[in-house]
């Protein structure tokens, strides 16, 4: 089956990224190289294309209230130019998908991850009643803009005031001219706006944010940016058969303020029992790197599984998350990591790994 190209794809090959298939998507996994993507974006401003990622706009009087069946999270907190991270749970308590609600008053956007968005759509027009589901995944695109100058950079062509809009808010203006939705989100730890635009004006926006200094960026960097800051990657850290009291993701979980919510019985009863896992920060030695799905070792036995680990290029240290038994995820344990024919230790750190100043 042939990959879909997002409206940025002739504009990434022009700059001789390096394009790789990712979730049905013809996608970008570096420019001018991994560390130096990287260090662009903990130090000034890098941009990412993530026009691959789900983006559904709901419609009807009762949007937020079906909604709030099936996520943990109190959308009652919401009010127009908020937004909240949540996950959509199964019956079993595991998580569907994680995504990004963004109240709009007269609508509701999700964005959510785009090997999932499918999934998700299926799953939302199954359990959601009285809404109008509209999918402009294919048909808009989406540029991460973050870094400690990323508003500096895109106030420099919008004529929206960014320094109104606080983290996990959002608002409607004009990018280069063009209508345009921007969000104070991101996935690297950083501070940044991600920003929605029809298909037709990204590659004038991408290559303006370019001549202001923006640097191109790829998977690859937003991959080892976004686990440096502990945040979940859907597919590793998180999954239908995961928890968020078990991935890290229990501050998503409002049982007092929501009721009733598809999946709630299990968190109820984790909540009380405690979780016989937990999804933990690894920090190891040397260039010991363990890598997805190595295991953890106790007494010989393989206990756990890491679900993603790289060598940090802002603290040059190797970092992982795991999944360890709950007598095991205090801060302060040492674990073994199962490295090819060798294990070596690693002690159980508090997240994130890094945390912008």
């Amino acid at each position: 089956m042939s990959l879909l190209r997002t409206p940025l794809y002739d504009v990434c090959v022009a700059s001789k990224a390096r394009m790789t298939g990712f979730a049905g998507w013809e996608m970008p996994v570096q420019f001018s190289g991994i560390k130096q993507e990287h260090a662009a974006v903990r130090t000034s401003v890098g941009m990412f294309d993530i026009s691959h990622m789900g983006k559904f706009v709901l419609t009807g009087g009762s949007a937020l209230r079906s909604l709030q069946q099936l996520v943990p999270s109190d959308l009652g907190k919401l009010s127009p130019g908020k937004a909240q991270y949540t996950v959509l749970l199964n019956p079993q308590g595991g998580i569907i998908d994680d995504l990004i609600v963004y109240d709009e008053g007269e609508q509701v956007t999700l964005i959510v991850n785009a090997a999932t968005t499918t999934k998700d759509k299926t799953w939302l027009l199954e359990h959601l009643s009285g809404v109008e589901l509209q999918d402009n995944s294919q048909d808009q695109a989406l540029i991460a803009v973050q870094g400690p100058k990323a508003v500096a950079t895109l106030q420099l062509i919008t004529d929206i005031d960014l320094s109104a809009i606080r983290r996990y808010n959002h608002a409607s203006g004009q990018v280069l001219g063009y209508p345009a939705f921007l969000a104070r989100t991101g996935y690297t730890g950083e501070d940044g706006f991600e920003v929605m635009v029809e298909a037709d004006s990204a590659a004038d926006i991408w290559n303006a944010l370019q001549e202001q200094g923006a640097q191109p960026c790829g998977l690859g960097a937003r991959d080892t940016l976004r686990l440096e800051a502990a945040m979940a990657l859907y597919g590793q850290d998180i999954s239908d058969d995961t928890t968020p009291l078990e991935g890290g993701l229990s501050w998503l979980v409002h049982l007092d303020g929501v009721p009733d919510f598809i999946g709630r019985d299990v968190l109820v009863t984790q909540k009380s029992e405690g979780v016989s896992r937990r999804l933990v920060g690894l920090q190891l030695e040397d260039r010991n790197i363990a890598r997805h799905d190595y295991p953890i070792i106790q007494s010989g036995k393989s206990v756990g599984i890491v679900t993603s680990g790289t060598l940090s290029p802002t603290l040059g240290y190797p970092i992982a998350l795991a999944y360890v038994p709950a007598e095991l995820a205090k801060v302060g344990t040492i674990v073994n990591v199962q490295i090819r024919q060798k294990t070596v230790p690693a002690t159980v750190v508090k997240r994130p790994f890094y945390k912008a100043a």
